[in-house]
């Protein structure tokens, strides 16, 4: 491991000055960055993946959809088109990616999902064709610097925060740990749930190493396991685990806490199950007796399984899948309001 970590130690470096630079250039303006009079609110991380940011879009649409107009746009990783789209009926996973189809699938009716891979153009496209849209949430933007967001929310994970990590290829950071300091507010994500007041003082005595912004703490709440779309099979309280997303511990922890688990099939993020996946499933369902083994997945995946190509493999087996809903530790009250505050200024 030491000897790894010495060879990739030059090339983190120069990757630091790269990013270091562009950076630069955009602080000094040399490098343009587009605003907008309507509140857009940027929601990112430092690291690579898995810090909770569809948790976190999904808790501000919750907040501010009774008294705002929404729109979601994020670049709409891992789908098989490009450009510009906005969801319908008629899209899906595969042409929205995944995430941005879970946001349509819960509260399209209500929220403008959209994706693109240059916000800057984006956003005047969502304008022009939904006038009404009155707040712009951006997903995963972070270093999207071509646009300049008017609030700024940066989430680190709680069991590998950004002060603790690296840049890559020797760490998980996109950039250095300085990047923090155009957050206006820090969240420490998927945090335990009674996490101490002493344990939060620590943590944010190391985020200030890095910026004076406020830092808040969030914790993950998982819902009853809900049928996947056709399956009418019982529940069991003995698990096959199937995870596609980045950072598949906290679900595998509260698995194993909360019932018995049999097996953990973990495939890369944003992954795209295929029959033959399903098939391999459902052999191995039926090594357990009747009734007595499930299958629990993500609200991620759930996006994925119900595809018009799998939904008739995964009908015949008993998949369900966890709702989870991020929640605050503590302050959550004074993080809502410094968004009413931020979206009520404009």
């Amino acid at each position: 491991m030491v000897v790894l970590r010495l060879l990739l130690w030059p090339f983190a470096m120069v990757y630091d000055v790269v990013m270091n630079i562009r950076n630069r250039l955009y602080d000094l303006e040399l490098k343009p960055s587009v605003s907008f009079t309507i509140p857009v609110i940027g929601i990112g991380n430092l690291a690579v993946g898995g810090t909770g940011k569809t948790p976190m879009v999904e808790y501000l649409i919750r907040l501010l959809r009774n008294s705002n107009k929404l729109a979601t746009l994020s670049r709409g990783y891992g789908r098989k088109t490009k450009g510009f789209r906005l969801a319908s009926a008629d899209e899906t996973a595969k042409t929205m990616g995944d995430e941005p189809f879970q946001l349509y699938k819960k509260y399209g009716a209500s929220v403008t999902v959209a994706v693109g891979e240059d916000r800057a153009l984006a956003i005047p496209q969502i304008l022009d064709r939904m006038p009404e849209v009155q707040v712009v949430l951006l997903d995963d933007a972070f270093q999207h610097r071509r646009v300049k967001p008017g609030f700024s929310i940066l989430l680190s994970e709680y069991h590998n925060p950004f002060y603790n990590d690296h840049v890559l290829p020797l760490g998980r950071l996109r950039e250095g740990p300085e990047g923090a300091s155009r957050a206006d507010v820090i969240i420490i994500t998927k945090c335990p749930a009674k996490l101490s007041e002493n344990e939060k003082m620590i943590i944010t005595n190391e985020v200030k190493t890095y910026t004076e912004k406020p830092v808040f703490f969030s914790t993950i709440r998982y819902g009853e396991p809900q049928p996947l779309q056709g399956n009418d099979k019982p529940f069991s309280t003995q698990i096959i685990l199937v995870t596609g997303i980045a950072l598949a511990e906290p679900i595998k922890e509260y698995i194993e806490r909360n019932f018995a688990l049999m097996r953990h099939l973990e495939y890369r993020d944003h992954y795209y199950y295929t029959q033959s996946d399903v098939a391999g499933w459902e052999k191995l369902v039926n090594q357990y007796k009747h009734g007595e083994v499930c299958i629990i997945t993500t609200e991620k995946d759930r996006m994925k399984l119900e595809s018009a190509e799998l939904l008739e493999l995964t009908s015949r087996l008993p998949v369900f899948y966890l709702p989870i809903e991020m929640e605050f530790i503590g302050n959550g009250k004074d993080f809502d309001m410094l968004l009413r505050d931020f979206v009520n200024s404009h």
